[in-house]
């Protein structure tokens, strides 16, 4: 008899060490809320772009060293990573969070709205967190607050990955995940998963969208500079019209992909973001600047699209009288952000617990580009939405990221995705499936 009851006994106590119980995320959310707000609030009131983000590393440096983290700086430019080893052994993870703004000047009413200025291709421009980086950031503050809050109980270790330039580096110089991974970021640690988020408008605010596989778009940038030859607007016949020649180029460029992309394999895009040339009315300049991206999800349907467009820029600009010069691409692009199927469904689990019943959607890929693909070659990796508009909007119509009226349903967005990525981390760390 006392043998069976000893049994019983030891059996009980390895069955509760087996199947350990997480901390709870929605009170770990609650106590760090605060902080959170205000984090977001200050680095949208003060951004800066990428490789240039001294006043945001700083400020999540100093916050990371307070809490009792080996803190390393100047990774990748100005890129922060700081490492919490719990009190008990248990998985390496890595979380992530991007820093930096965008060129664009801010048009909303917020009383702590942006109104920093930059040199940004040669003309003056606000800067402004149009893409929702200040509260990633200030989301991945308060989760290492409220983790480094549970350290002694805390199963494995967790590396913070602070990372500038993800909407790309200024001309001339590398920078974002591929920079940060160059210059070691795995070296000493290496995660076995990795997750990260971003928020997005046109999706409701208490929801979260994720899939699995391939996600969000592979991205390349492009320049053609078309040579024309300088004449006045009054005899065109004097010079050659470079200006006509890029308007061609432009219009030429879109057949690219409604006829020549097989768009039912998978979508692609290809934009002209900036047309630069010229400077008087009555004066047909020498040459015309043209830049623009491509987003595609398939390799051969990417080299396609830059053969094409190659050609068509050389072919046109010949049957003008003017010739071109291209980058096409213009620097290596972002891969496919490619979501670990197994991670991904492991992590839906938690993101359904940290939402709720029904407010974790399923997304089509998307065309929008991300470079935490280069971490999710590394390692599995799962990246997922969070949505930033007030429910009771019109998704269709709300300011999508990068408009200069991008706004964040704050406290909501802020909770959620506080709340979300505890939940992840401590799930995955804790073991809970």
């Amino acid at each position: 008899m006392r043998l069976t009851l000893l049994a019983a006994a030891l059996l009980a106590t390895s069955g509760s060490l087996a199947a350990q119980t997480a901390p709870d995320a929605d009170a770990a959310a609650k106590a760090v809320a605060n902080d959170v707000l205000h984090w977001r609030r200050d680095i949208h009131q003060h951004p800066e772009l990428g490789n240039r983000e001294t006043r945001t590393s700083k400020l999540v440096a100093d916050h990371l060293r307070s809490l009792g983290m080996e803190v390393r700086t100047g990774i990748g430019a100005t890129g922060v990573v700081g490492i919490l080893r719990g009190g008990k052994p248990g998985p390496r993870i890595g979380l992530r969070a991007d820093m930096d703004a965008l060129p664009v000047s801010e048009r909303g009413d917020l009383p702590f709205a942006s109104k920093a200025t930059t040199q940004y291709r040669g003309e003056t421009i606000g800067v402004m967190h149009a893409c929702g980086h200040d509260t990633h950031t200030a989301i991945l503050m308060g989760v290492a607050k409220a983790l480094a809050a549970m350290r002694k109980e805390l199963p494995g270790e967790v590396m913070f990955v602070f990372q500038p330039a993800e909407e790309g580096a200024p001309e001339g110089e590398q920078g974002g995940a591929s920079r940060m991974l160059a210059e070691g970021l795995f070296a000493e640690f290496k995660p076995e998963a990795m997750f990260g988020l971003h928020v997005i408008a046109g999706i409701p605010s208490d929801t979260i969208a994720v899939r699995p596989g391939p996600f969000m778009a592979g991205s390349d940038r492009f320049t053609i500079k078309v040579i024309g030859r300088q004449t006045h607007g009054a005899k065109p016949w004097g010079g050659v019209d470079p200006i006509v020649t890029a308007a061609q180029i432009v219009t030429g460029a879109q057949t690219l992909v409604s006829r020549r992309a097989e768009l039912t394999r998978a979508p692609v895009v290809l934009s002209f973001g900036a047309i630069k040339g010229g400077i008087r009315y009555n004066i047909i300049p020498d040459s015309v600047e043209l830049v623009g991206t491509i987003r595609t999800f398939k390799p051969d349907m990417r080299e396609d699209v830059f053969t094409g467009l190659r050609n068509m820029a050389e072919h046109i600009a010949a049957a003008n009288g003017a010739s071109v010069e291209l980058q096409v691409p213009a620097e290596e692009g972002n891969p496919v952000v490619v979501n670990d199927p197994a991670l991904t469904a492991r992590a839906r689990d938690s993101l359904l617990r940290a939402a709720g019943p029904g407010k974790v959607i399923a997304i089509d890929p998307i065309t929008g580009a991300e470079d935490f693909a280069y971490y999710a070659n590394e390692v599995p990796a799962v990246f997922f939405f969070v949505g930033a508009t007030p429910p009771d909007r019109d998704m269709k119509t709300v300011a999508s990221n990068h408009s200069p009226d991008f706004h964040v349903d704050e406290a909501a967005t802020l909770s959620l995705g506080t709340r979300a990525m505890l939940q992840v981390s401590m799930d995955y760390l804790y073991g809970v499936k």
